[in-house]
């Protein structure tokens, strides 16, 4: 166990770094590989597992600061998944091509558009019971905490990705017939209209999903063009830029007594954004995509120990 010494003024135990290393692993397990009924560990329930198993006979808060050293935190999580979408490279390569307006390896001419569109459902009109208060000095804005519910709407976008033109709408559902109402509302416009090609880009929601709804689109306008992202890849819609800037800036917090409200606002702060929206500035690109697939790659050549 720990070695007690002396540095000055200060009486300090030093444990051996085989016992911390044992520690860390330990820490880098799933509670479950130890009967712990456990989803993930705290700092005081990996401390009385080391204990109880003799590991080690360390504080809590010296093995915190062990782990902090590591930047290992047992205590937190981040979701993940593979692509399932065995076309996932070519997909969304094709997607980042158009952002840097490349297609099929050819520059895209200056009639030609990208737009990202999609649907942010279930927006919930939540009136509070007392109203909002205002920050004030040392304090922040105060929020009732219950609120009557109001119904939900639909929020329908589309962006210009290389103009920074943003079209809006709001609808009772989604569903393909007001997103046709959207796509409508983009390619009945100059320079839409007149447009070479205007490619769509879109994830695969129920909207816009499959090949019936490329021909739905095509039938529509001609010289619109339906791009899919891979599926589990909304990640790299650029309107989902714009719908995080709206949760943030529009929509938190939700202080709206009625859909009329609620619409009346999501439409209104569009319109501000326009005033001030410029492109955005996407840096994701083909070789980093190309560094994404090579990890994964990797991961599945060596498949992560998790238990069943």
């Amino acid at each position: 166990m720990g070695l007690r010494i002396k540095r000055g003024l200060v009486d300090r135990v030093v444990f051996p770094p085989e016992e911390v290393a044992e520690v860390k692993a330990v820490a880098c397990e799933l509670p479950r590989t130890h009967g712990l009924a456990l989803s993930r560990f705290s700092r005081v329930e990996l401390h009385r597992l080391v204990i109880e198993r003799g590991v080690t006979e360390a504080s809590a808060s010296t093995i915190w600061r062990w782990l902090h050293e590591d930047a290992i935190k047992p205590w937190q999580t981040r979701s993940w998944i593979f692509p399932r979408d065995p076309d996932f490279a070519t997909k969304a390569a094709r997607v980042l091509d158009l952002y840097a307006r490349v297609f099929d390896g050819k520059r895209l001419r200056p009639d030609e558009y990208v737009i990202s569109a999609d649907e942010k459902t279930q927006l919930q009109a939540l009136g509070r019971h007392h109203q909002t208060i205002a920050p004030g000095p040392g304090r922040p804005g105060l929020v009732e905490f219950e609120y009557l519910r109001g119904g939900t709407l639909a929020y329908l976008a589309a962006w210009d990705v290389h103009h920074a033109n943003l079209f809006d709408r709001v609808e009772q559902t989604t569903g393909i017939v007001p997103f046709g109402r959207l796509v409508d509302q983009v390619m009945q416009i100059e320079p839409y209209r007149s447009a070479r090609i205007v490619y769509w880009v879109v994830d695969n929601g129920s909207s816009h999903a499959g090949k019936a709804s490329v021909k739905r689109m095509t039938e529509a306008y001609p010289n619109a063009r339906l791009i899919h992202l891979p599926v589990h890849a909304s990640w790299l819609n650029q309107i989902e830029i714009y719908f995080s800037i709206v949760q943030r800036k529009a929509l938190t917090p939700n202080d709206f007594a009625t859909l009329p409200e609620l619409a009346r606002h999501l439409l209104d702060f569009a319109q501000h954004y326009r005033t001030l929206a410029r492109p955005f500035e996407w840096t994701f690109t083909r070789a980093k995509l190309d560094n994404v697939i090579e990890k994964i790659t990797r991961h599945e050549a060596q498949p992560l120990a998790l238990a069943a």
